[in-house]
Parts: C-alpha cells; structure tokens; sequence
C-alpha cells in the first residue's frame, strides 16, 4: 500500500469516474443473484405444477431484463472504470516525460535509455492493470463473495453453504502467500526486460560500429545471453502461475463436487427443494468468478506495486539544476560572459576539468576555445549552458551570476551546435527550425544558405520535406554538421556555441561558413571550440586550454609572438597540411 500511496493524487482526480464505476458494478452483481432464484421458481413450479404459463413468461421477461441491465451495467462500469485507468495511465507517463525534462545531464549519464523506455511501456502498463481491472476483481472477490454467500445461506440451507465454502478458505491464504512470491519475481523480471531494451538500444544505435568491426556474431551471443535471462526471469512468473490457476480450479472444483453430493442428498431428502438446490448450483458457479478474481487481483497489484516502485524510483530523482529561488529579472542577454577564478569538478573524479579560469568576453565578441582532446574545452561550455552547477560568482553573464539567471532565459538566449550534431527522425525543415517559434520558409532557407546546406537539401529528391532518419543516419558527417549549424543560425540568440561544429566539412567550405557567420553574427557573441586553428585564427580571442588551465590568451598575432603552445600548434598543422598537398590529399 505504501507504493500505491504514491497515487493516491490521481485516483483523487478521478474519484468520481470510480464511485460510480464501482456504483454500476454493484448493481450488476446485486442483480446476478435473482437469476438463480427465478431459475429456482421456475424449476419448484414446473416440478409441482403450481405455475401457469403466464407466470413462466413473467419470469422469463425477468430474466430478459435482467439481461439488459446487465449488459448495460458492464458496458458502464467498464466505460468509467477502465476509462479512468487509461486517463491515469496517459497523465502520468505525461508527468513521467514532463519531469525526465528537467533531469541534468549527469542522471542520462547514470541511466539507460532501454530502462526507461521499459517503465514508460510495460510498467506502466502493469500500474494500469492495477488502478483498472484489478480494481473489479477486488470488488468481485469481496462485495460479490459477500453477496453470493448471504444469498446461498438465506435462500437455500446454511449447512450447505459453510461446507461450500471450507474449501474457499484454503484459497484465500494460498493467495496471500502467491502474491508476496509473485511480487519479487516480476520485479526481477521487468528488472531483465530493461536490461534487454539497454542492450537491443545501444546495439541498433551502434550497427555501423558493429558492422565495421565485424561483431555481429559475438553481440548475437550477447543478445542470445541477456534473452535468455529475460526468459528465464518470464519463465519464473508463468511457472507460478501455472501451478497456482490449476490448483485454484481444483479448488473451485471441489467445493463444487461436495455441493453437488450434499446438495443433492439434502433435495432426495426434501430438506431443500429441486428449485433451491438447482439455484444453489448456480450461486456455487457464479463463486468461481470471484474465487478467480481473487489470484488475479493479488497478481496484478503485486506486479503493479513492483512496476510502481521502479516509476516511482524516477520521480524521486530529482535535478541538480534548478532554477534559483530568487532569480533575476531578465528577458534578453547582450552576451557578455566574465570567467572568475573558474573551477569545476566532474562527479567522481579528482581532479578539476577546469582550474582558476579568468577571461572577460565583452558581447559581440567571437571568442575561440582550442586546445588538446579531454582538456575541458566541452566541459567550458556545458557550464556556460548550466548543464552543471558552478560555484557563485565564477561564471557572470551581463553581470550576473549564472545561478540567478532563469533556465528557461538563458538557454532562450543561447545557441548551441553539440558535438554529436543529433537530428531528429524529422524533415530537414523541422529540424532546422527546431529552436525557432515558427517554421517561416524563407528564414529557414536563409539560415541554411548561411550555413552553406542550401544547395544540398535542394538536390534531394524531397528538398526541405527530406526525412533524415533516426540521429540524421541519412546524411553525410559534413551534411548533419551544416544542417545542426543552421539550426543554431535561425535561432538568432545572442550567444552561439560552436563545439567543433566544422570538424567535417572542406577547408573551402569551412571559410565560406565562417564569412557568412561573420556577416550574420555582427554585434553578437560566438564561441567556436575547435581542432584546427584555420577554424579560429580570426576570432577576437583566443583561449588555450592545457590540463583545465588558460595557458595563453590573446589574438592569432600575440599568441603566434609569444612562441608557445598556439605557435607549437599551429606549425605542426602547417607542416600536416603541406605534407598533405605534397601527397595530393586534403588536408580535413
């Protein structure tokens, strides 16, 4: 009950739609129990001729609308009961999303996608069973049990009802043991089921990398090992239930079998009429109904208060990055950025990625960030995009500390071209006015003339409606990096931040792109992150990073006179690019 406690807030919502889907379905079950007794008035009557035909007819009209209250009834409480678990089961695999949304970067690190697309599926699918069909079952297995049994007692003869129901008892401890069995084994194997989607995930995501390295029969065994497992775990919650549902018919059976031998000795002995006993059989059938509600009500809330605890284990992750209680006021950057002795240590490591960094960046700036693999150049701009927490007063933008500036306002008022340039399994122009508020057509072809894309998209077949498949996999390197770079052009924010964002295209391309953005980018600040220094060597500033530190700072002429590592960096690329050309080769 605790894990359920967890949605209480939404049956509460939907308390109405309940009350009366559980309302409906205690007049259906009130109403099954006059069937076995005007089958039993019509039987005693037509046994001792005490009943005209008019009579049969008037308890067969009984019966017909009984019919069709039923009928009415089921299709009711099914319409309120399994509508509000459908609601349920949409609003919070909305609030699920909703707040995977704000996770940080780090949680995505942690947790793998497989796992969550499981939790989202079949888990919340198991905690709708749980708030739906379950509900009814506990209703049947109670209210009806109830009902019946009183009615039998009642109507028909006590004796035979406590003897009727003996063996009932043995199945409502069994089923108390089956549920705290079944609950640990379906946490086991939704716990399987997320491994195998981690694993089918990252291995579709990765086929060209498999493909190239010739592993598809060894991540075959793999995938035949993790599918294996998930059958076993599958294997253990059907073994259960196959030894369970059995022995539950054998149950209900028996206690059929003994109304069946008393019942009929007590109507030879006429302490019951044929009519009651003939009744007294139908009330011992409609029991099984609720017998069978009962394993399957412990079933379902044990798989859902499993699948419940893995949902819940989400929300009870929360973001590192929040927005502060006392943020600024602020629509609009002007893009000035001011590192202040700036330091960063990444979760679980010991040494700082970035050490004492000191830099002012006016707005309009183009500032230039180049420097050896793993030495904090994406780490820099992570926290300039407050993927991570710094310390107060080390990173100011227009003054103010990045803390106090709203999520929403500063990333409105950034750009960013990622590394790993993602597309959406979306049209171009979708994805290209990803970051905009409207798909305008003519901004969207400016944006990708500027980022020299324009050309290329109009030779496809489609043009803009041309589908690039999941991550881009359609488009070329170059192709996914000029359509990422439009993207970041269209937005127009005050800030952009280009992480190695020309890595794969032509040096000729290359310096159309960065003329272009020179003309575009007049008065705002952009950040290039790069490998080659022909990418940077006209930014205003140029920041060298080594180990986390700034080694040099200055312009392409003051840093090429200091004679250091720019100068070092710069000479082995000239000698790398002539060795090229003398080859016939290009360079990139």
């Amino acid at each position: 009950m605790k894990s359920f406690a967890f949605m209480f807030p939404y049956l509460k919502k939907y308390r109405f739609r309940y009350a009366a889907g559980i309302l409906t379905l205690f007049v259906v079950d009130f109403a099954n129990l006059f069937i076995p007794k005007l089958t039993g008035t019509i039987t005693d009557g037509l046994t001792a001729r005490t009943m005209e035909w008019d009579d049969v007819v008037r308890c067969l009209i009984g019966i017909l609308l009984l019919g069709v209250l039923l009928a009415l009834g089921r299709f009711l409480w099914r319409y309120f009961l399994f509508g509000a678990s459908r609601s349920i089961e949409r609003e919070l695999r909305n609030d699920m999303f909703a707040h995977l949304e704000t996770m940080d970067v780090e949680y995505y690190h942690r947790q793998g996608t497989g796992d969550l697309m499981t939790r989202f599926t079949s888990d919340l699918n198991a905690v709708r069973m749980a708030i739906g069909p379950a509900v009814i079952c506990v209703f049947d297995a109670s209210v009806m049990t109830i009902m019946v049994i009183f009615q039998m007692m009642y109507y028909v003869s006590i004796p035979l009802t406590l003897l009727a129901v003996i063996p009932m008892l043995f199945i409502c401890l069994g089923e108390i043991w089956y549920g705290k069995v079944m609950h640990k084994r379906f946490l086991a194997r939704q716990e399987a089921v997320s491994h195998l989607a981690d694993f089918v995930q990252e291995s579709f995501s990765g086929v060209r990398v498999i493909k190239a390295f010739v592993r598809e029969r060894a991540e075959f065994y793999a995938f035949e090992r993790e599918n294996r497992n998930t059958m076993e775990k599958n294997l253990h919650v059907v073994r259960m239930q196959s030894v369970v549902m059995p022995l539950l018919d054998v149950i209900i059976g028996l206690s059929a079998l003994i109304t069946l031998i008393y019942g009929g000795y007590l109507a030879i002995l006429g302490d019951i009429t044929l009519g009651r006993f003939v009744a007294f059989h139908q009330y011992v059938n409609m029991l099984v109904w609720p017998m069978i509600a009962c394993g399957d009500a412990i079933n379902m809330f044990s798989q859902g208060a499993a699948s419940l605890r893995r949902i819940q284990n989400v929300f009870a992750e929360q973001s590192e990055i929040t927005d502060p209680a006392c943020a600024c006021d602020v629509e609009r950057l002007r893009g000035e950025i001011t590192f202040d002795h700036l330091t960063f240590l990444h979760q679980g490591h010991s040494e700082p990625t970035i050490r004492d960094l000191c830099l002012h960046v006016p707005a309009g700036t183009t500032l230039a960030i180049i420097g050896r693999t793993g030495n904090g150049k994406s780490t820099l701009v992570n926290l300039l995009l407050h993927l991570y927490n710094t310390k107060p007063g080390m990173l100011l933008l227009d003054g103010r500390d990045i803390g106090t500036i709203p999520l929403k306002t500063l990333r409105e008022n950034i750009s960013y071209v990622p590394q790993d340039n993602f597309l959406f399994s979306d049209t171009l122009r979708s994805n290209i006015a990803f970051g905009a508020e409207t798909e305008d057509m003519d901004a969207i072809i400016r944006a990708a003339e500027t980022a020299c894309i324009h050309e290329s998209i109009v030779s496809f077949p489609d043009g803009y409606e041309t589908i690039v498949g999941e991550r881009g996999v359609t488009l070329s390197g170059g192709q996914k990096q000029r359509s990422s770079i439009a993207r970041a052009v269209l937005k127009d924010a005050p800030i952009l931040i280009l992480d190695d964002a020309l890595s794969a295209v032509d040096t000729d391309t290359e310096e159309q792109i960065l003329r272009n953005l020179k003309q575009n980018r007049k008065g705002k600040t952009t950040i290039f992150i790069a490998h080659r220094i022909s990418t940077i060597q006209h930014a205003d500033i140029i920041l060298v990073l080594e180990d986390g530190e700034a080694k040099e700072i200055g312009n392409h002429a003051e840093l090429m006179a200091k004679n250091g590592i720019y100068r070092d960096m710069f000479e082995k690329q000239q000698l790398e690019a002539a060795s090229v050309s003398i080859l016939g080769g290009d360079p990139t």
